[in-house]
């Protein structure tokens, strides 16, 4: 996935390129630009200043900030915020550096805050209401 390390101050002149996502996907609350599939998201227990947020394996139609040292709840990380690609606005950011060892697993990752997406796309349904359609169609296999 291509991002962008630009720090954007106003939405692109002309039509930016936006890549459209199948399935089940998070889009930017704002303008509805796709930013990521839920097969991207690693963790949906992490939290931001703003509440909840999901931690990305990747992210589409987003560009990065300039890079900044932040303290978190878990310690000092270099980050980047990411932008919607169509609207300009903060959705989240990308971890460059953690200087804790046992917070490496986040560097390359991406963090999109819940308050700022919105989910979109095919049906969303809960695991264990899918699993229990999984088992009633092998029920009706016999």
């Amino acid at each position: 996935v291509h991002v962008p390390l630009s720090t954007p101050s106003s939405p692109p002149m002309g039509r930016p390129f936006l890549e459209s996502l199948d399935g089940r996907v998070y889009a930017c609350r704002s303008c509805k630009t796709h930013l990521a599939t839920a097969e991207a998201v690693a963790s949906r227990t992490f939290r931001s200043r703003n509440g909840i947020a999901y931690l990305l394996d990747e992210a589409s139609n987003v560009s990065c900030g300039a890079s900044e040292d932040r303290q978190m709840l878990t310690g000092k990380h270099t980050v980047r915020d990411i932008h919607c690609a169509k609207c300009c606005r903060v959705v989240g950011w990308r971890y460059e550096h953690a200087f804790e060892p046992s917070q490496k697993y986040k560097e390359g990752k991406f963090i999109l805050e819940r308050a700022k997406v919105k989910r979109d796309g095919a049906k969303w349904i809960s695991k264990r209401k899918r699993k229990r359609i999984q088992e009633s169609d092998e029920d009706d296999d016999d």
